[in-house]
């Protein structure tokens, strides 16, 4: 069922519209397509409408229609009934292959920030790591953090084709619409687990770092 103008601007609600002044239109509908999708605020196997979308957002259907085929590329949008383009599902076997690549890929991340981070971006993962440990129970703020902390990790590692993998993987991410910071007594765990990642970078000790980010990962796992 389509849902109503109202209803869409409620789905932007947290999208900054001012990011069209400095993006192309392409990437603005994109970022905001995808972190509605990641927020949950389309629901799997939902319609995605190109019309509303052009419309709310205030664009015209031609950076729509680009942003929706990468969207597609990247695996997040499918054909559904009719043709249209839908909200994808990942299946059980899909997330055990996702989160399998994800241990991987983000152990190396910690693993290569252990050697090249410098002592900037270590403070910059201290500051999200207490954020993060601080934070209250809403659990969109938390799962924005979140991306915060891991990005901080990602671009410490210092490898553009890393990240570049870990881009691509983390639209994929999206699709799961869930958060691991519901429980309380999660969230101290993930806590510790963070704390250790970046203490482990900052000792240099690319072992510990990379064994603390596949850990994680891995209790992490829906």
């Amino acid at each position: 069922m389509s849902q109503s103008p109202a209803a869409q601007l409620r789905v932007f609600a947290t999208v900054d519209a001012e990011a069209l002044r400095t993006r192309s239109r392409a990437d603005f509908v994109y970022d905001s397509l995808r972190d509605a999708i990641w927020e949950g605020r389309f629901a799997r196997n939902e319609r995605i409408r190109e019309e509303e979308i052009a419309r709310v957002l205030g664009v015209s259907r031609t950076p729509v229609r680009e942003a929706l085929q990468r969207l597609q590329q990247r695996g997040l949008l499918v054909i559904g009934p009719g043709r249209g383009l839908m909200v994808a599902e990942l299946n059980k076997q899909q997330v055990l292959e996702l989160y399998a690549m994800r241990e991987i890929l983000e152990g190396s991340a910690a693993r290569f920030a252990a050697r090249h981070a410098d002592e900037a971006e270590i403070e910059i993962l201290y500051k999200l790591q207490r954020d993060l440990a601080e934070a209250g129970d809403d659990p969109i703020p938390l799962v924005k953090m979140n991306r915060r902390f891991h990005q901080a990790v990602y671009e410490a590692s210092h490898n553009k084709y890393l990240m570049q993998a870990l881009d691509t993987l983390n639209d994929s991410l999206a699709l799961l619409h869930s958060t691991t910071f519901r429980a309380p007594s999660h969230r101290r765990e993930t806590d510790e687990e963070h704390r250790r990642i970046v203490a482990a970078i900052e000792a240099r000790d690319a072992d510990a770092a990379e064994q603390a980010a596949r850990h994680h990962i891995r209790q992490a796992r829906p």
